[in-house]
């Protein structure tokens, strides 16, 4: 078990949060680039000292600021993955594994240990080659294994696909998924990115300037977003107006900027609000065509960008706020959608959410 419990002003940063991650666990720690969630590995790790703060794992404190206990960061046995691997360009690949081996061992042990921890990720044969000959998914594979070769008690990964290009960031996030099911220690994982939050992580926490805002699977954070926030981070539309309850009971919001959305919501809004709507609840119909199903939803729109995603395309639209819709290649190709076409974008009251701003 990893916990800890955080107060710390970094730069203009007020960073105030409690977390807890059970042996075996890997917690995806996800928000946008300075909320605060490499300062929390940092914090972890032993690289930042928090004004106020507790880490305890596996029953050791590493951290203690009330009681004037701080390990120094190399008795903390922590594997440490940073963003750009942070291999030594100098040093082979073995030779970077070993550096996390205890210095006891003899050289021969050390490499036989250290090729021992590069075959379980397939670079046994690549031992002796610098990082700068390496691909980015072979380097990820390298700082995976000298971050394994303390056995640490804690694993932390700093934006682990970051630095892949799309097709390497799927087989290597493919890779380390496997792995972090294998092994049985807490694990941290930071990212910007919901979906790999989600490919990665048994629980997502959601980080916003410096505060945890809701923490819960991926399926629990994408299907009851708790925000405004939390819903676009998970790839929802959102858009912003002004709620009132009609006669009906159902909750009306004239949007920003023009047009007037209808949802079902469990409890009367009113004022500013955000509503959110997943791209696949869209349904796209030509323009000036006649409603057609039980949607109350309708905006007309304008298509800014068509892009395939697998087997299916996601639309860009331009209404009075962005969104987006997402169909099969089929029926993009017979709505003849481009950009510049216009057409109706459609949903549910029942798919629409009402959250606070």
């Amino acid at each position: 078990m990893l916990s800890l419990a955080l107060e710390a002003q970094v730069g203009a940063l007020r960073l105030d949060l409690a977390l807890a991650v059970a042996d075996g666990e890997c917690l995806a720690l996800a928000g946008p680039s300075g909320a605060g969630k490499t300062s929390v590995l940092r914090a972890v790790a032993g690289l930042l000292t928090p004004a106020r703060g507790r880490v305890v794992c596996g029953g050791e404190t590493w951290l203690d600021t009330a009681a004037r206990v701080e390990l120094a960061p190399e008795r903390r046995r922590c594997g440490y993955v940073f963003q750009d691997y942070a291999l030594f360009g100098h040093l082979s690949a073995w030779r970077n594994v070993a550096y996390g081996l205890p210095r006891e061992l003899a050289r021969r042990e050390r490499r036989t240990a250290a090729i021992a921890l590069l075959e379980r990720f397939g670079m046994a044969a690549l031992a002796d080659a610098r990082p700068a000959t390496l691909s980015g998914g072979e380097r990820q594979r390298v700082a995976l294994a000298r971050a394994l070769a303390a056995r640490p008690r804690a694993l932390l990964l700093d934006e682990p696909l970051a630095a892949l290009d799309a097709r390497s960031a799927a087989a290597a996030g493919r890779e380390l998924a496997v792995l972090l099911r294998e092994l049985q220690v807490p694990a941290i994982l930071v990212t910007h990115d919901f979906a790999e939050a989600a490919l990665l992580g048994d629980a997502v926490a959601v980080l916003d300037a410096g505060r945890i805002v809701q923490r819960g699977s991926a399926a629990e954070l994408a299907a009851a977003p708790a925000s405004a926030f939390v819903a676009d981070l998970t790839g929802a539309v959102v858009l912003r107006g002004r709620a009132r309850r009609d006669a009906e009971g159902l909750t009306r919001v004239l949007l920003d900027g023009g047009g007037e959305v209808v949802a079902l919501a469990a409890h009367a809004e009113s004022g500013d609000v955000a509503v959110a709507v997943h791209p696949w609840e869209i349904a796209l119909e030509p323009a000036g065509s006649a409603p057609a199903g039980s949607a109350r939803n309708r905006l007309e729109v304008e298509v800014t960008s068509v892009t395939a995603l697998g087997n299916r395309v996601r639309v860009g639209l331009a209404a009075p706020q962005p969104l987006a819709a997402e169909l099969t290649g089929a029926s993009a190709a017979r709505l003849g959608l481009a950009p510049g076409a216009r057409a109706v974008a459609s949903w549910k009251a029942a798919a629409t959410r009402v959250l606070p701003r």
